[in-house]
């Protein structure tokens, strides 16, 4: 009866689709209507893309030159399966597609900005309900192969390789699942002397190939909940479990664990990939979503250096990195840091290493909008801006966006050589835009903190503040005032110290509802805001002392998303 009231109501919204197109709609078993895509595409359908369109191009909190995943992907949104090859970089991304399940979107471009969407390359079937977390590896004659976390229950690790020149055809491989879990998300095997050896089966890492054999990792999160829950703050243990293991301590913390294979479809355990250290990570943060790639050592790409990077999100705090040395199949960390500390707001990174041997990531960022707002304009899930990694020359971590976002400036604005006193702030008059790249160079002197107001509303109710703060020694960003309506008030920000006498660079990004800072190559925060007042102003200011402006460049940035 309700299928036949669903074809009804249709019928008198769409009149054409009760005479010669009844064949191309169907109703599915909880009402709603389908449109049956082997058969002619009905007017109303087209029509209704054109307007649905049309209403994400007026979605004033939809960003324009980050990318935004299309047609109400949502959540999760992680960024997955990166790869680079023949000038093209690819790239997908984790949504539950609408009747289907959790599936891999896919985009490709050449200059980062402008993306290309192939049909999605995994979804449900196969062996598998689904298709969680993972990463890619791309071989010299264009061979790559996709590596996935097989939902639900006890499945494990899939791999599914590329048919065609173009990657639009992808084929699960016929082993799946190459690593089989126990239970979800982990694997209890025996050792050669019949013990039992527990480790994670999930979220697998991008492959690897190294003398002769491929690599990959996965991740701890469910081993962390089962075995290693024992303690204020640490996920709940399992009720349906054995209970906890005599040395669950051990289990705690972030962990990954290491297989290799000769042909790609026998995969052995070999241990732990590296030693988690109290000393930089809780015992309740886990390990997922890993990317283990080489380190630059510069900006542009060129020779190697000889450390590695490992990207990495825990779920309750967000995404983070190791540093360190590779060798005889272990990780040795050399330090760790973060990319959002008071919440997970920036998280589930995806790395790639392109022709120019430039190392890239993508980040998801938390749509924190209300649901009513996301089911209106049809759309979730958008990622940071793509960032260049490389090693500096102190061991440590530097970032900046890509160079090819300079293709978007346009409209020009510099002022140079003037003072901001301190405990003022000085307006910089049409020096702002909804979409806007600024570049400021400033001698913070004796202030305590100096730095930007960006998305000022006319009458001061609404900012959002980007600083450095010399107390704190911290480069944050303020987000209590960014908004009159929703959002994540907080005060968010990273360690970072100016050296004696260095200028303070901040380049800042506004695209709507997502504001990025990066200082001077060593540290970056990336928050969604979303200012209702819509204000445009650009404001300087200091606390504490003068700071000496030296530049300030401005540019309107060219929108880069189809809609």
């Amino acid at each position: 009866m309700n299928k036949i009231i669903s074809l009804l109501m249709l019928i008198m919204l769409f009149p054409q689709v009760g005479n010669t197109q009844t064949d191309t709609i169907k109703a599915s078993a909880d009402s709603r209507i389908l449109w049956v895509t082997d058969k002619p595409v009905p007017k109303f359908i087209i029509q209704s893309t054109r307007d649905f369109r049309e209403r994400l191009l007026g979605d004033h909190y939809r960003p324009a030159f980050h990318f935004c995943e299309p047609e109400g992907a949502g959540s999760p949104g992680d960024p997955n399966g990166a790869f680079y090859y023949n000038g093209q970089y690819h790239l997908m991304y984790l949504y539950n597609r609408e009747g289907r399940g959790f599936s891999w979107g896919h985009i490709s471009s050449s200059d980062l900005l402008h993306w290309r969407h192939h049909p999605d390359a995994i979804g449900p079937g196969n062996g598998d309900e689904g298709c969680f977390s993972g990463g890619a590896f791309v071989d010299k004659n264009g061979k790559a192969v996709l590596s996935y976390w097989q939902l639900w229950g006890a499945r494990g690790i899939g791999l599914a390789e590329n048919n065609d020149k173009s990657f639009d055809k992808w084929t699960k491989s016929s082993s799946n699942p190459v690593i089989k879990s126990t239970d979800w998300g982990i694997t209890v095997a025996k050792d050669k002397n019949n013990r039992d050896v527990i480790y994670g089966s999930a979220d697998p890492s991008n492959i690897w190939f190294k003398d002769g054999q491929y690599y990959m990792l996965t991740g701890n999160l469910l081993v962390l909940r089962k075995y290693g829950s024992h303690g204020t703050g640490l996920p709940a243990n399992d009720p349906h479990g054995p209970g906890l293991p005599a040395d669950s301590v051990s289990f705690q913390g972030d962990h990954l664990y290491l297989f290799a294979s000769k042909d790609l479809k026998q995969w052995e355990y070999l241990h732990e990939f590296y030693k988690s250290d109290r000393r930089w990570t809780d015992k309740t943060e886990d390990n997922m979503c890993p990317s283990f790639l080489p380190l630059p050592s510069g900006p542009d790409g060129g020779t190697m250096s000889d450390k590695y990077l490992l990207l990495f999100i825990s779920h309750n705090k967000g995404c983070q990195y190791y540093i360190g040395s590779y060798r005889n199949d272990m990780f040795y960390p050399d330090n760790h840091g973060r990319m959002t500390w008071n919440d997970n707001a920036y998280f589930a990174p995806e790395a790639l290493v392109d022709g120019k041997g430039r190392q890239i990531m993508w980040s998801w960022v938390f749509d924190d909008r209300p649901d009513s707002i996301k089911n209106y304009y049809g759309w979730t899930g958008s990622f940071g801006l793509p960032r260049s990694l490389w090693l500096g020359e102190d061991g440590t971590l530097r970032m900046r966006p890509v160079k090819e976002l300079e293709n978007l400036r346009q409209n020009e604005k510099v002022k140079r050589n003037f003072t901001v006193k301190a405990g003022s702030d000085s307006g910089l008059d049409d020096f702002g835009s909804e979409l806007l790249e600024l570049e400021i160079t400033m001698l913070p002197g004796n202030s305590k903190k100096c730095g930007v107001m960006v998305c000022c509303s006319k009458d001061g109710r609404e900012k959002t503040i980007l600083y450095y703060d010399a107390l704190k020694k911290k480069l944050m960003c303020d987000a209590t005032g960014s908004s009159i309506g929703f959002g994540r008030k907080i005060v968010e920000g990273g360690p970072f110290e100016l050296k004696p006498d260095e200028p303070l660079v901040l380049h800042v990004f506004v695209d709507r509802s997502i504001v990025e800072v990066f200082a001077n190559d060593r540290q970056a925060v990336t928050r969604n805001i979303y200012p209702e007042l819509r204000g445009t102003g650009v404001k300087l200011f200091s606390e504490g002392g003068d700071v000496k402006v030296l530049s300030v460049k401005a540019w309107e940035m060219t929108p880069a998303n189809p809609y």
